[in-house]
């Protein structure tokens, strides 16, 4: 439940703090925008309060052009129902109901279709059906503004499945077909282009920037002090990315032929550089245990660095076992040179991609052990291709319980394989893999399972990796 006083001070104050936990619909003019909107702030009678964009569209208010509701960061509650919905938010945002329907998103998220819709309406004032066509005409809008994109091939990326009925729909819901909603700057046509990612509170990306280029593959990634590249395939579409910061927050720059994607991508990219994040509270959780005071108020903020690929994260952390950072980097780039594809027009120092589940389903463990692996552990990479290739292992973000028990099946995967993939991969803000060297090298202690962190310990975690990089220990 949205209070009204809670509000009416975040808008008069143009508080970051609320940006995208509630948006403000103006009776005067039709218009719903962010807490932050530039525009003089309307009057207090005026004004109508909303959980989501959904919900403000559904009551029959359009988004604000200057405030572009469109960019306002995501939620990330505390509390398992609100989790919940988060999570399933994040899927639908990604086009998760196109991609599989309402019942294959409940089961990934271990609950019932009844179950979510109930709990999608408390939380967001909307039911996922709403939020799906909200979460299209949203990103219809981002690329109607910002590529150079034809109407068509907007349509089809922002998930409609025909150019007719996404011309009605914009029309039906902001008064416009398509082609009247450009923006006043044209855009040129190019071989990239670029959009804004606008974080929760304040942002600094150098950490998660440091984990990465720690660990990056020569030839997939390339990364700077703050900013991070690398190929990228979705779907059959090969392409690259590149990530740094720009005057809005993160900015995404992605190759042309990625554009079609870019629903999903944006919001893979929210999750893996942990854009919604409410650092405020995690910060403050951590910082009530004396091990992490110090380092808390020293460097506060520090978030985790997740991934852009489920299944190659899996793989990763199985060739990472039981080796050094630097030794799982050699295996990998092994890996890659053998079974990965060329990208044949990619900047510098981005030429291949990461093996796709197919590529390691249809080659033998023989083939794979040959990288230097023991069998076993190749036998391990050959399962999670084949469990990925047949639609058995599902690694979105968001499909913390379904993700674990798919791979807890699988042979030769281990409960630190779990945790690590659960929290880079899956977002489980929990995950701790206690048995990791590093882990307790910056401990100091044995067994530590920290349970009286819960439910953020994987921010406890990246605090102590990062922890026993500085004494030279990484995992």
């Amino acid at each position: 439940m949205l209070d009204a006083d809670i509000c009416h001070a975040a808008c008069d104050a143009k508080d970051r703090r609320f940006d995208g936990r509630f948006y403000i619909g103006v009776k005067s003019t039709g218009i719903y925008c962010r807490c932050i909107c530039p525009a003089r702030n309307p009057k207090r009678i005026n004004r109508t309060f909303w959980p989501s964009a959904a919900a403000a569209e559904a009551a029959g208010f359009r988004p604000c052009l200057l405030c572009r509701p469109e960019r306002a960061p995501g939620l990330a509650p505390i509390d398992a129902p609100a989790r919940l919905a988060a999570a399933a938010y994040a899927r639908i945002e990604a086009g998760a109901l196109e991609e599989q329907g309402l019942e294959a998103l409940a089961g990934e998220l271990g609950v019932t279709s009844r179950h979510l819709r109930r709990v999608m309406n408390a939380q967001f004032g909307a039911s996922p059906i709403d939020i799906a066509q909200t979460g299209r005409l949203l990103a219809a809008r981002r690329l109607l503004n910002e590529t150079a994109l034809s109407v068509t091939e907007i349509a089809f990326a922002s998930g409609f499945r025909s150019l007719r009925r996404f011309n009605a729909t914009m029309k039906d819901r902001y008064g416009a077909p398509p082609s009247k909603m450009r923006g006043r700057k044209a855009i040129a046509r190019g071989e990239t282009f670029s959009v804004s990612l606008s974080p929760r509170g304040d942002y600094n990306i150098a950490s998660i920037a440091s984990f990465l280029r720690t660990r990056a593959l020569p030839g997939v990634e390339r990364g700077g002090a703050d900013t991070y590249a690398r190929t990228l395939k979705m779907g059959d579409t090969l392409g690259w990315i590149e990530i740094g910061m720009g005057p809005k927050g993160l900015l995404l720059t992605l190759s042309e032929n990625l554009a079609p994607h870019l629903r999903p991508l944006v919001a893979n990219v929210r999750g893996a550089f942990d854009l919604d994040a409410e650092m405020v509270a995690v910060d403050a959780h951590l910082a009530s245990d004396a091990e992490f005071k110090a380092e808390v108020k020293r460097e506060p903020g520090v978030r985790i660095p997740g991934a852009l690929d489920g299944f190659e994260t899996a793989i990763r952390a199985v060739l990472g076992q039981q080796v050094t950072v630097a030794g799982a980097r050699t295996l990998t780039d092994r890996l890659v040179t053998q079974f990965g594809a060329a990208l044949e027009r990619g900047p510098e120092g981005l030429s291949r991609a990461f093996p796709d589940a197919a590529s390691l389903a249809n080659a033998s463990a023989d083939a794979i052990a040959k990288i230097g692996l023991p069998k076993k552990r190749a036998e391990t990479l050959h399962r999670l291709g084949v469990a990925a290739a047949e639609g058995k292992l599902p690694l979105s973000r968001g499909a913390i319980a379904s993700g674990r028990a798919a791979l807890a099946e699988i042979p030769g995967i281990g409960p630190w394989t779990i945790e690590y993939v659960a929290m880079r991969a899956l977002g489980d803000p929990d995950a701790y893999p206690a048995t990791d060297i590093a882990l307790i090298n910056a401990l100091g202690r044995k067994g530590e399972t920290l349970d009286h962190l819960k439910p953020w310990r994987a921010y406890a975690a990246i605090r102590l990796w990062r922890r026993a990089a500085k004494k030279g220990v990484l995992s």
